[in-house]
């Protein structure tokens, strides 16, 4: 997964950076580096295979209640 690609998917599962990083038990510095194209660090492969899930139907119990009541575009 790409760093573009991940960004994409969060934004297509309509998590913030905040939370996906508490979804991962990562830092939302992390998550931020991951998306970054500029960036060197590749996004792990671990976290990547999480969000496939994710995008997949899964939801883990640190899910967002709330998420599914949002707007698509939302950062």
């Amino acid at each position: 997964m790409t760093p573009d690609q991940l960004k994409k998917a969060r934004r297509k599962l309509r998590l913030t950076v905040r939370e996906l990083a508490h979804i991962l038990n990562t830092t939302e510095r992390t998550v931020r580096k991951w998306e970054n194209t500029f960036d060197e660090r590749p996004v792990n492969p671990v976290a990547a295979r999480a969000v496939e899930w994710m995008l997949k139907g899964f939801r883990p119990e640190e899910w967002p209640q709330d998420n599914e009541n949002r707007n698509e575009n939302q950062n």
